[in-house]
């Protein structure tokens, strides 16, 4: 406790000088403390963690969809079951026969060259299926019941990239027919800074443009919804956006993945994916947003109306610019959200 300082004229008594030194350092101690306190939480920080509140996952619930993640996930392929493509590194080996044996790489046709067979096209085989192909053509001419072997000495054409939010992001050689919980776990699972949406910008591409597809982790980790844990090709990019970002996609010169900084509006959103290109159509922006029952919902947007262009985002919005006139069709795009029965195209 503080005492009151009684004063006898206007200096304190003995026992009063006391009580003032101690006061001084008490005062002294507060505002040290305030000044820490005012460096870790300051003016800065406060909106992002305003902004960012709520839309990350729990520790608790992160360590409960890696463990799912891992008890679905199928890591066990077999290397024979490896497609083989372009620059991949083969190492040929005939039992009946030692002298025939090689190392070769494909070539750019997908074509390997061997002794006396020349040259046998493998691309889009496993491992198996070209050693039977191989063995079936020695067999023909040369070698009674030969029996082949293939080891793949560098994977090269069969590779997918993990972006984001896994616990061990990179570039990975593709062992083969995995879905999309297997390469989740061969990341090394989610952050606990992940999202809720999943991207998969697909290799193949449709009408011009790489297809997107978006998954919800909630539907198919949590409810078990593993219609959606659709097949990654070689060339795939997997991309698990930190919690709190928004989608823009479309007629915009950088479509992607975006966090929310601070309170971010449509018209920020639109710049930070490097503007609308040329041939978008203005008038037809819309928004893609989560309702609470788990449904999405789009929302008409006029760029031409202020309230429209200030109008903040929330985690996990989209932003679809469309193209104008015969550019629509010429320029295709648009995405799925699996296991929402949600697909949108440019119309």
């Amino acid at each position: 406790m503080i005492r009151t300082v009684k004063k006898v004229g206007n200096k304190p008594t003995g026992r009063g000088r006391g009580n003032v030194a101690l006061f001084l350092a008490l005062a002294w101690l507060i505002l040290l403390l305030g000044a820490c306190t005012a460096s870790n939480h300051g003016t800065d920080m406060e909106p992002v963690e305003r902004h960012t509140a709520g839309f990350s996952l729990q520790d608790d619930e992160i360590r409960k969809m890696n463990q799912m993640i891992l008890d679905q996930a199928s890591m066990n392929n077999s290397p024979g079951d490896y497609l083989l493509g372009e620059g991949d590194l083969l190492r040929v080996s005939i039992f009946e026969a030692e002298e025939l044996n090689t190392t070769v790489r494909v070539n750019s046709r997908g074509w390997v060259t061997l002794p006396l067979i020349d040259t046998v096209d493998v691309k889009g085989l496993t491992a198996i299926e070209a050693e039977e192909k191989i063995e079936h053509l020695y067999s023909q001419r040369y070698i009674k019941n030969p029996h082949v072997s293939i080891f793949v000495e560098e994977h090269i054409s069969q590779r997918i990239t993990l972006v984001g939010e896994f616990n061990n992001p990179g570039t990975y050689d593709y062992p083969v027919r995995q879905r999309l919980l297997d390469v989740i776990a061969l990341g090394g699972g989610l952050s606990e800074k992940a999202g809720q949406i999943i991207q998969i910008r697909k290799s193949k591409k449709a009408d011009g443009q790489p297809e997107v597809l978006m998954v919800d982790l909630d539907r198919l980790i949590i409810e078990g919804n593993y219609d959606i844990n659709i097949q990654i090709d070689g060339g795939d990019v997997v991309y698990i956006p930190e919690a709190g970002v928004f989608f823009v996609n479309g007629a915009v010169k950088l479509p992607g993945a975006y966090p929310i900084k601070h309170r971010t509006v449509i018209q920020e959103a639109l710049v930070e994916a490097g503007g609308v290109e040329p041939w978008a159509d203005k008038n037809k922006v819309q928004l893609v947003r989560m309702g609470k029952d788990g449904t999405r919902k789009i929302i008409d947007v006029d760029l031409n109306q202020p309230e429209s262009q200030e109008m903040p985002l929330q985690d996990r919005d989209i932003i679809m610019v469309e193209a104008s006139g015969a550019s629509r069709y010429m320029r295709g795009f648009g995405f799925t959200i699996l296991g929402t029965g949600f697909t949108y195209w440019g119309r």
